[in-house]
């Protein structure tokens, strides 16, 4: 790096967007430290992201770029390990990314989300007739609607759309939540990933033996001039999956809510259909990115960006919550509003060759569960200040600790 880091970020993620608008003071682009006191160049800004993400010299297999892991900088048990080190799509860079993404491809297919929306529609009713049942409960009784509403919805889909049995999701959910938290202990995180890991070898195992019509069944088939998956390629490509998918969504879900709930007058235009979710759903991406700061990307050879070089070998981290809230494509930037004509400019599924795979079943998830919800509790209200909300932890993704919410 050419100077001294400048910003270091907060591992429990407490103030995201407070960190990023620091960071933007300082330029596109500035250097930070991440957990460990490992140095990375954070940009925030929506046409430096956008230019940099299908730059050629920058890549995402730290193998190969990452000057500090070559060097034996990066300690064996860093919380954002399993971001940088397993063999799959999400970490590989040039032809072998588009290898492995053509596979997913093959059996990730629009039909297959489509036919998911009868079974996501009984998911949702279920799950708004639970969060009925208690909110139903005597003393007018305060619910966690993050963990009542957002969870479910998201974990049931994904289950069900890899053949996820039920005896495993408990350490998928758990393995994924440790996965964001950058504030977790060594010990934590080498438990529950390794929990999740085995989950996922069980579920291959299990469909290897008994395959069906879920998307697990259809990766162990993929194959593209006759070749498939290694088993560790498979078992990287279904925990990408299955994390990405959960997370993330439960996310969405949540911020969408609390925004709405903040904004009556929006939630008001949307269930008289003067603006569609699918506008929430966009405006929501764009103020509150799921996917915050998302690590890590590195430069193959020297980049020269607003007068700085990012040198050969250093770490990039992508803060797609910045670009959502950039004031040179957003007019007050802070405020929700799914009527402003650039709700559609965000970053919230990624860009370029890793834009997220999942992102046509993470709107169509949202579509159908949030005016499910506010059609069913018209007069649900926050019980404490949005902004008095706690973050949950870690500042890879922006979503909160709980949603207390009671009727109105």
């Amino acid at each position: 790096m050419t100077a001294s880091p400048v910003l270091a970020l907060d591992p429990t993620g407490q103030d995201i967007h407070g960190e990023i608008e620091r960071a933007r003071a300082r330029g596109p682009i500035t250097q930070v430290v991440l957990p460990g006191s490992l140095h990375a160049w954070m940009i925030t800004d929506y046409a430096t992201i956008t230019s940099l993400l299908t730059d050629e010299r920058v890549s995402k297999d730290a193998a190969q770029h990452w000057a500090d892991l070559r060097a034996g900088n990066v300690p064996a048990d860093w919380p954002l390990m399993p971001w940088i080190v397993k063999s799959g799509m999400f970490t590989a860079h040039g032809p072998e990314h588009r290898r492995l993404r053509r596979l997913a491809n093959s059996a990730f297919t629009q039909h297959r989300t489509g036919a998911l929306k009868p079974m996501i529609k009984n998911i949702v009713a279920t799950t708004v007739d639970d969060v009925a049942d208690r909110l139903g409960q005597p003393g007018s009784p305060i619910v966690d609607l993050r963990e009542a509403f957002c969870f479910p919805i998201p974990i049931k889909t994904i289950g069900a759309l890899l053949g996820v049995p039920d005896d495993l999701l408990a350490p998928i959910r758990s393995g994924a939540d440790a996965l964001f938290d950058t504030a977790t202990t060594p010990e934590m995180l080498a438990e529950r990933f390794g929990d999740l890991n085995m989950a996922v070898a069980e579920l291959i195992t299990r469909r290897r033996h008994k395959p069906t019509s879920d998307l697990t069944s259809a990766l162990i088939r993929a194959s593209h001039d006759g070749a498939g998956y290694s088993d560790e390629e498979l078992i990287e490509t279904v925990r990408v999956l299955v994390v990405a998918g959960y997370e993330t969504t439960v996310n969405l879900l949540d911020q969408a809510a609390v925004a709405l709930l903040t904004y009556p007058e929006h939630l008001s235009a949307a269930r008289e259909g003067r603006i569609t979710w699918e506008d929430v759903i966009d405006e929501t991406l764009r103020w509150r990115s799921p996917a915050a700061n998302l690590p890590l990307r590195y430069a193959t050879e020297d980049i020269l960006v607003d007068g700085l070089t990012i040198a050969a070998g250093e770490a990039i981290l992508t803060s797609f919550a910045g670009a959502g809230r950039d004031p040179l494509v957003h007019e007050n930037p802070h405020v929700f509003d799914p009527t402003r004509t650039s709700r559609r400019e965000h970053l919230g599924f990624g860009f370029g060759a890793h834009r997220c795979l999942g992102a046509p079943l993470a709107v169509l998830e949202a579509a159908l569960a949030l005016p499910a919800l506010f059609d069913r509790f018209p007069n649900l209200t926050l019980a404490q200040p949005a902004d008095q909300l706690r973050a949950n932890p870690g500042f890879i993704t922006d979503g909160h600790a709980r949603v207390p919410v009671r009727l109105g």
